[in-house]
């Protein structure tokens, strides 16, 4: 049974993601907060942003940017 979650991002319960997909004290929150299909659009997000600014992701600070990136589009953004 899938597990269901009120997606913060889409502000509607559905279904959550089957297991942790990042790591860190970010983790816990984007587990409990963040569906499976907010995860999968924040991927391919991700990907155009690495992409288009050159990211290195073996570079710490090009890192520190995706997170960034990440936290603004999963809990600052308003979604409509």
């Amino acid at each position: 049974m899938k597990r269901i979650i009120f997606c913060n991002f889409f502000k509607k319960k559905l279904p959550g993601m089957e297991y942790s997909v990042y790591s860190g004290k970010l983790s816990k929150k984007i587990f409990n907060n963040i569906s499976q299909h907010a995860w999968n659009l924040w991927i391919k997000k991700q990907t155009i942003l690495i992409n288009e600014k050159k990211l290195n992701m073996s570079n710490e600070k090009d890192r520190k940017k995706i997170k960034k990136h990440m936290k603004n589009f999963f809990f600052k953004k308003t979604n409509e």
